[in-house]
């Protein structure tokens, strides 16, 4: 199995380097890897000879643009490098770097007649909106239309949060180094950066708590069944129904439950609604219930899915708070959200097992109104930690975060999945993956990770039950 993609933040980058300066690396070492790394990008991107122009920043990502521009004049582009400041100002690498160059440096930038402009002005240590000369010339990249390749993140961006403070650059490719930043990948920092290449430099790999999620991330947790399984050793899933108008949203996620491997679900809720259910399925199990008090007795459960159309009454929140009492593993997702919403405390008494939570990001804020951090990683965290769950934080950047600290960026979503009731199959699909026995974080960033490949396959203008007809190819055996 190939290993999952990590991604670090500022802070890790810069602990990475610092251990491979302190092992006896050298930083200029460093600095020739990234800048030969970038060359060998642009020189893939525009024909021999071509003017690419270099824009470099006072610092050490500048250092790595003035290392470019020297590769690429050796390899027969023609390279016209500019730098904010002067040359005088720049110290330890950087200077070295622009000694190495040893070429002419302009203090103006005029795109004119490029086929490439390499913006080497800011990496990712930047945390503030770029200011005078650097905003125009930001702005004047932005306006010409030559494509643009950024170095480690585009000029402008947090690289930990994906918020540009100001101006930012607007690549259609970006090299970083080592691992992947959060800002890559989080809105709207992913749409600043276009095509992403990770460049090995030579440092060591640390320990890793964040991914950017695809199977290598949880393929080693996925349910393996013995060949004398029965359909309750499969997962047995409890999914529980919306009333007799709002019967929908808990149909797809029961079917989802069933697609997703659980062998038995049950939808269980009133009358009136069953019998609606009942004109639509025939491999789910259907029961009749107030409360689902007396089916959570049943050892052989093995998961219970909460919220899609169940209504925000009393009812959903007393039908929630048992299923967390009763420890069984549970989702909650939409309606059971806006249930529990405004008391983290609630949730975090009540739970005695593994539990999902699935917000949108309105969902969230209503129910965890405290936690209001910049970056939508750490909001997920922060959540995760709150409340002992893990976290699928909704969206085109969708976060799953554990509550040991964990946490994956799932950027595989097409846009179409935007409509209505997809959600209620994501609910549909971690809880059947959770009824066979997934742990929370590997069933959540499955389950996130086979929706949008479901979604890829279903194609544009589709429609939720689509997902349920492409799940079964995209399962992994």
């Amino acid at each position: 199995m190939t290993m999952a993609a990590e991604v670090i933040t500022v802070a890790q980058m810069r602990a990475a380097e610092a251990k491979a300066t302190a092992d006896g690396n050298s930083g200029f070492a460093l600095m020739r890897a990234a800048g030969e790394a970038v060359a060998m990008q642009a020189a893939a991107k525009v024909p021999r000879g071509a003017r690419i122009d270099v824009l470099c920043g006072p610092g050490n990502n500048g250092g790595d643009g003035f290392v470019a521009a020297r590769a690429l004049r050796d390899r027969g582009f023609a390279p016209r490098l500019s730098l904010l400041g002067e040359v005088s100002a720049l110290r330890g690498d950087a200077a070295r770097a622009a000694r190495e160059w040893g070429g002419q440096v302009e203090a103006a930038f005029a795109p004119a007649d490029t086929a490439l402009v390499i913006d080497a002005m800011f990496g990712a240590g930047l945390n503030r909106a770029p200011a005078g000369a650097a905003a125009a010339w930001i702005e004047a990249v932005n306006q010409q239309p030559a494509p643009v390749l950024a170095v480690d993140v585009p000029s402008g961006l947090d690289a930990d949060s994906g918020q540009p403070p100001g101006v930012c650059i607007r690549a259609r490719h970006t090299v970083t180094f080592h691992r992947l930043k959060p800002g890559h990948l989080l809105l709207p920092g992913a749409t600043f950066c276009g095509a992403l290449v990770v460049a090995n430099i030579g440092l060591e790999p640390g320990p890793a708590d964040t991914w950017h999620n695809g199977p290598a991330l949880w393929r080693a947790a996925w349910p393996r069944h013995a060949a004398d399984t029965h359909k309750y050793r499969r997962g047995a899933c409890l999914v529980w129904s919306g009333p007799e108008l709002a019967t929908g949203a808990s149909r797809l996620a029961a079917q989802a439950a069933l697609r997703s491997g659980a062998g038995i679900v049950t939808l269980a809720g009133a009358r009136d609604a069953l019998r609606v259910h009942a004109a639509h399925l025939t491999s789910i199990l259907l029961v009749e219930a107030a409360h689902p008090a007396p089916l959570l007795q049943d050892g052989r459960l093995g998961a219970c899915i909460i919220g899609p159309g169940a209504g925000t009454g009393e009812g959903t929140r007393a039908a929630a708070l048992a299923m967390l009492h009763a420890g069984k593993p549970t989702v909650l997702d939409a309606d059971a959200l806006s249930s529990l919403a405004g008391d983290p405390a609630a949730l975090r008494h009540a739970i005695r097992g593994i539990v999902v939570l699935t917000p949108h990001e309105g969902e969230f804020r209503r129910l965890f109104p405290t936690i209001d951090c910049a970056s939508k990683l750490d909001r997920a965290r922060a959540a995760a930690r709150a409340s002992g769950t893990t976290v699928l934080l909704k969206g085109p950047d969708t976060v799953i975060a554990s509550p040991d600290g964990r946490a994956a960026i799932s950027t595989h979503g097409p846009h179409w999945l935007a409509t209505a009731g997809t959600g209620d199959v994501l609910a549909g699909i971690i809880g059947g993956l959770l009824a066979q026995g997934m742990p929370g974080f590997e069933a959540a960033a499955a389950a996130a990770w086979l929706h949008a490949e479901a979604g890829h396959r279903a194609g544009h203008h589709l429609v939720a039950e689509d997902l349920l007809l492409h799940l079964r190819a995209v399962l992994p055996a």
